[in-house]
């Protein structure tokens, strides 16, 4: 599937991302050698989505989302959100992160490399070329702005071979492989993420937890993060994890995760406005 075909899929809500994953964790280097990678036309891995029926599953983000089924993106989320970002010059709907990561790269016409944007380095310098800029405007207006610049003239060419590869990775192919089956509960998909994803970060214990709970309570991620940040505020600072930890511990008079196969996730929900 092209890739701006994937981010039009986001667009429409037909894909979106499970509330169990976690959010945006990459930083600027992994948004380089993602984008140097693709320039280069290097294959940077397929995607894993999970097609699921929109009302069994909670969805992040408060995008639209296909009225019937819907594919969850399990393994590509940060490859995804990375080139949303740089493409639509936005943040999806699903987006829980800094967008600073993804914000501001440029190219540079002669060295072939992506930086962010350095106003003593870039400013006034037509050889760095915005990359969201020229995804936005395409690849034809900003040959047209080549072609008026003079200094230019002598690598016109190459330059403008260039700006096409860039403005190509809009429509580079990645393959996109498919969980299905009714068999497949959450359960089940947070296992074969962490399989699939053995080489990168797993879902730990506390995310299947919250997967659990977000299945009976949806809203139940923001309304945790939304205490931690209010105890940010008055100097204190703690993680989802440990909160759902104390939670636990409250409900069932132990901290194992385990401890939640008994409780039905209404009382969870009481616990966390103790």
């Amino acid at each position: 599937m092209k890739i701006t075909t994937i981010l039009d899929q986001i667009d429409l809500g037909s894909m979106a991302l499970p509330e169990f994953q976690r959010g945006y964790v990459w930083n600027r280097d992994q948004v380089r050698d993602l984008m140097q990678s693709l320039y280069r036309r290097y294959p940077v891995g397929s995607l894993l989505v999970w097609i699921t029926r929109t009302e069994s599953m909670s969805i992040r983000g408060d995008g639209p989302v296909a009225p019937s089924v819907v594919e969850l993106i399990l393994d590509g989320q940060q490859r995804i959100t990375t080139l949303y970002g740089i493409i639509r010059g936005r943040s999806p709907k699903f987006f829980d992160g800094n967008p600073q990561t993804f914000t501001g790269l440029f190219f540079h016409l002669d060295d072939e490399i992506f930086e962010f944007y350095g106003p003593l380095k870039m400013r006034d310098n037509p050889l760095w070329i915005n990359v969201t800029e020229l995804m936005q405007i395409g690849a034809g207006e900003a040959i047209q702005r080549l072609l008026a610049n003079q200094e230019l003239q002598p690598k016109l060419t190459t330059y403008i071979n260039r700006l096409n590869a860039i403005d190509g990775i809009k429509n580079i192919e990645l393959h996109v492989e498919k969980v299905t089956g009714e068999d497949k509960s959450v359960d089940v998909v947070v296992d074969i993420f962490n399989r699939v994803n053995s080489g990168g970060t797993k879902l730990s214990k506390g995310d299947l937890a919250l997967a659990k709970i977000c299945a009976s309570w949806p809203e139940a991620r923001q309304e945790m993060k939304a205490c931690i940040k209010r105890w940010e505020q008055a100097g204190f600072y703690f993680d989802l994890d440990w909160l759902l930890r104390n939670i636990t511990t409250i409900l069932t008079g132990q901290a194992m995760f385990s401890a939640l196969k008994d409780i039905f996730f209404s009382y969870y929900q009481e616990g966390s406005q103790i």
